[in-house]
């Protein structure tokens, strides 16, 4: 049964994954999303994400809660009135804006995960990514390129290391998977980071 809170305590080793609430793209991220919660749990992880009920949000806490896994949501109040929630978790928290959702669920994880999605799924990313560059969150960041969607945006960044808005060193700030499967691996292997990186944060 779903508990609400305003302030609340998160798993102890949680990752925050970023995903869609569209129930209109391939169902094959959906797919995606649901092994990803099924292996993150199996694996001994907390979920930490935005607490929505619908598309790839809804199929990654199944695919968690389905595993015996504890799922968080983080949801603003607002969606919480429109009924955008997912009434099986774990937890839920509450807060009152997008920002906090933002901030909530970094302070809490120990790790990033961003699954394909849209504008939001994309700003959640962007930011943690330039959280990490300015030294300011030091876990692994990984995407998982179900169907190649990362591809473009890894050609970008590639690209702003190439024309140096970005150091060579900041490559190392993501890894990049093909299956939810290899998620835990990565996460486990990815290059320590640390607040020196504000020293190469500005090329």
């Amino acid at each position: 049964m779903t508990t609400l809170h305003d302030v609340g305590t998160l798993p102890r080793q949680a990752i925050c994954v970023y995903c869609a609430s569209s129930r209109q793209c391939d169902t094959e991220y959906h797919e995606a999303a649901r092994r990803l919660g099924a292996t993150l749990a199996n694996s001994g992880y907390g979920v930490v994400y935005g607490g929505g009920g619908g598309g790839s949000m809804g199929a990654l806490a199944d695919g968690a809660l389905g595993r015996g896994g504890r799922v968080v949501g983080v949801l603003p109040r607002f969606m919480v009135e429109l009924e955008w929630g997912h009434r099986g978790l774990s937890e839920l928290l509450l807060v009152d804006d997008m920002r906090q959702r933002k901030q909530l669920m970094l302070e809490r994880s120990q790790g990033v995960v961003a699954l394909p999605g849209g504008c939001g799924t994309l700003d959640e990313l962007f930011d943690t990514m330039t959280l990490k560059r300015l030294g300011l969150y030091l876990h692994p960041i990984v995407l998982v390129n179900t169907r190649g969607f990362y591809d473009p945006l890894v050609e970008l960044l590639s690209s702003a290391v190439e024309e140096r808005f970005m150091d060579e060193r900041h490559r190392a700030m993501w890894q990049v998977v093909a299956e939810p499967e290899e998620v835990p691996a990565a996460l486990a292997a990815a290059p320590i980071w640390t607040s020196d990186a504000q020293g190469f944060a500005v090329p």
